[in-house]
């Protein structure tokens, strides 16, 4: 299997490099330092794996993407440092990816996907193409909500919500000085939030990062997350991976 490292970072290059040195199905590794590099190599001599950055200056991961084409695209693993607009993107879209910095449990499990993909032929673009639709059309985020009660209509900034809480079909909007309810399911709200802002840790619970003062770790892979009001909220295991992610320093 040949294989392409695209990323500026030297280090990140040599790292990976290390990695794929330790696959006995990996017959060939060549680095490129930048976007427009990559698309180079990609369209002289087509790899068969291609391990690319997303934050790169001039031409990002990105735009590798969209200047080789969903269809002339070669199998990709993405890799990022804490980016939740592109994790969320690469989730909804099913696309492997790795965060920074790359450990040699997760390249395996990502490498031993893709090999098998490739292996049974069942390499399909349709989830690049769908990655490139949604970044043709970055989402809308909602500002604020707007609550009825008493014949009035008031306005509420999400920038001043704390957190929000599940309850039932409805969900509670968690302020410094006041809680108000949204009749509207959390799985509903949450698409129309801003993932850069609002991360979500447990099934009934989404946190405002902003508000969040320090992490604490549970003694069974949870977290307990202290906003700077006081409260302490805390994650289930099942988000303990997106928390550890958002915590980490993005290099």
């Amino acid at each position: 299997m040949k294989v392409l490292i695209v990323d500026d970072e030297p280090l990140a290059r040599e790292g990976i490099a290390l990695l794929l040195g330790e696959e006995p199905a990996i017959s060939s590794v060549a680095q490129a330092r930048n976007g427009a590099e990559a698309v180079e190599m990609i369209r002289e001599s087509p790899p068969d794996l291609v391990l690319l950055d997303v934050q790169m200056p001039e031409m990002d991961g990105f735009g590798v993407l969209r200047e080789i084409g969903a269809e002339a695209m070669p199998p990709v693993i993405f890799v990022t440092a804490h980016d939740r607009y592109a994790i969320q993107a690469f989730e909804v879209n099913a696309i492997d990816y790795l965060l920074k910095p790359v450990t040699r449990e997760r390249f395996s499990q990502a490498l031993a996907r893709v090999r098998e993909r490739i292996a049974a032929r069942e390499v399909d673009n349709q989830h690049v193409r769908a990655l490139l639709a949604q970044l043709a059309s970055p989402p809308k985020h909602l500002a604020r909500v707007a609550l009825r009660a008493g014949g009035k209509i008031s306005f509420v900034a999400l920038d001043d919500v704390l957190y929000l809480q599940a309850a039932e079909n409805y969900v509670q909007l968690h302020l410094k000085a006041s809680r108000h309810l949204l009749h509207v399911p959390i799985a509903t709200l949450e698409a129309s939030l801003d993932p850069a802002m609002f991360l979500r840790i447990h099934r009934s619970l989404i946190v405002n990062v902003k508000h969040v003062h320090e992490l604490e770790t549970g003694p069974h892979g949870e977290y307990i997350m202290v906003l700077k009001g006081g409260a302490r909220l805390q994650s289930s295991r099942t988000y303990h991976d997106k928390i550890k992610a958002w915590a980490s320093n993005p290099f």
